[in-house]
């Protein structure tokens, strides 16, 4: 009998309240496209990692931080290599927009919000997404 179960890898996608609702708007099963000026894609390795960057850059530039975790197959993640930003413990895929694509078809199972910063009034119900 084979296995059908798929192997993974969980990554974190630090992201603000526009990209958030589109990820909704998509049934939280795929990323939007990049903007023309945002020609690669960078899902992150560590929670931690993206709190940081949900906290401390969403939340100044667009008033709330979101932290969303996911897992896509790693068959199609073998073929990127995992980029040092900055810090040993700043690691992140760097997906060419154009692969964006494809990289949401690999995503298995659905995108859920894990963790929010300087969301008030924004409707928290969001975090529920799994369900």
């Amino acid at each position: 009998m084979t296995d059908l179960k798929q192997e993974t890898r969980t990554l974190y996608r630090p992201v603000g309240p526009k990209e958030l609702a589109l990820i909704e708007a998509g049934g939280w099963r795929a990323f939007p496209p990049r903007l023309p000026d945002q020609p690669i894609f960078y899902p992150v390795l560590t929670e931690e990692y993206a709190v940081k960057i949900a906290r401390d850059w969403n939340v100044p530039s667009s008033g709330a931080g979101f932290v969303t975790r996911f897992a896509v197959a790693t068959s199609y993640l073998d073929k990127y290599r995992i980029e040092e930003a900055g810090g040993r413990d700043h690691l992140e895929y760097w997906i060419p927009a154009e692969d964006l694509p494809a990289f949401n078809a690999a995503i298995v199972g659905l995108i859920e919000v894990i963790a929010s910063f300087g969301a008030a009034g924004h409707p928290t119900g969001l975090v529920g997404s799994k369900g």
